[in-house]
């Protein structure tokens, strides 16, 4: 498992200590509808968003699912990553991730479809990752007409939204579904557990709380069956082979660091390429503080090696 560091990096330590002079409610103290309106006001529109080709907003499939889509500048077809914004299955939506998707459209030369997904507790699981894959496989039936690479699709996401990434990456296996050529899992959920040293160590102080994730579980789940199923727990997945190549993010001061670090390691021993990157002095949400008045160094460097990972699929 991936270590923790001792001491945050020194804009993160001022973040937190803003947090603490500034104490901001528990997700697990709000109600959902509360916590949504709290998560937007976290990440403001900024005032010179990342500039892209395009962008277009349409609703999909019979469920009408919204999607904002990232269009890079130049000719198609284009790699495309579908995204899925984190926020535990109860929280987030397209603006939250706005900037974020910009940023990966941007540097990696690729479209982003990013999708709106049906959240909890309103849609519990499995409807997110149903929505999930029928935009993911909008994406892959439509390549023609929305200019799509096939052979570079990929499918990401942030916490929940690793989460269900990685659950859509399973289920294409398991269906026959369409290729991958990457899954981008940034500090992703993998299991219904808080039984990890990351959760001992960083369970509490950060972004989020060992707290939160019980009420976004709670939220998620429609029992504690629910919990076990590989599309819900990742890491519960009896095999991990014949996955995408992975990139899997995970920071060293997030309480989720040891299930994204225990899936990296199974996949690479079922013989997945695996690229893992530990940030050892981040908290979890970094992805998405790359707004002012974060727009954290860590943040963007985080986004960069992700970039990176996508830039070397496209090209072999």
């Amino acid at each position: 498992m991936a270590g923790a560091a001792e001491e945050p990096h020194p804009e993160i330590a001022g973040l937190l200590e803003q947090m603490g002079a500034e104490p901001m409610p528990a997700f697990s103290s709000l109600s959902p509808n509360g916590a949504r309106a709290f998560a937007r006001e976290m990440f403001p529109d900024p005032e010179e968003p990342t500039q892209v080709g395009d962008i277009m907003e349409l609703r999909i499939t019979d469920n009408d699912i919204p999607i904002r889509v990232y269009i890079p500048e130049g000719q198609g077809p284009y790699p495309t990553l579908v995204y899925f914004h984190g926020g535990g299955w109860v929280i987030g939506d397209l603006d939250t991730h706005d900037e974020t998707c910009r940023v990966l459209s941007s540097e990696a030369d690729c479209m982003v479809v990013s999708v709106d997904y049906r959240l909890a507790p309103e849609h519990k699981f499995p409807t997110p990752l149903e929505d999930c894959y029928a935009a993911f496989e909008w994406v892959s039936e439509n390549a023609e007409t929305m200019q799509v690479d096939t052979e570079n699709l990929f499918v990401g996401g942030d916490s929940a939204g690793g989460n269900l990434a990685a659950a859509v990456a399973l289920r294409a296996r398991d269906t026959g579904g369409p290729s991958i050529a990457r899954q981008v899992l940034i500090y992703p959920v993998t299991d219904h557990s808080y039984d990890t040293p990351s959760y001992d160590e960083n369970g509490e102080g950060g972004m989020i709380s060992e707290d939160d994730m019980r009420w976004f579980w709670n939220h998620y789940l429609r029992d504690e069956i629910d919990g076990k199923h590989p599309y819900a727990s990742p890491l519960q997945a009896q095999s991990l082979d014949d996955l995408p190549p992975a990139t899997v993010a995970t920071c060293g001061l997030d309480p989720l660091r040891d299930e994204g670090a225990a899936y990296a390691e199974r996949l690479r021993d079922a013989g997945v390429s695996v690229e893992h990157h530990n940030y050892e002095d981040c908290i979890h949400g970094i992805a998405q503080m790359v707004v002012e008045p974060m727009d954290l160094t860590r943040a963007r460097e985080l986004l960069d090696d992700t970039v990176t990972d996508l830039r070397r699929t496209i090209e072999e």
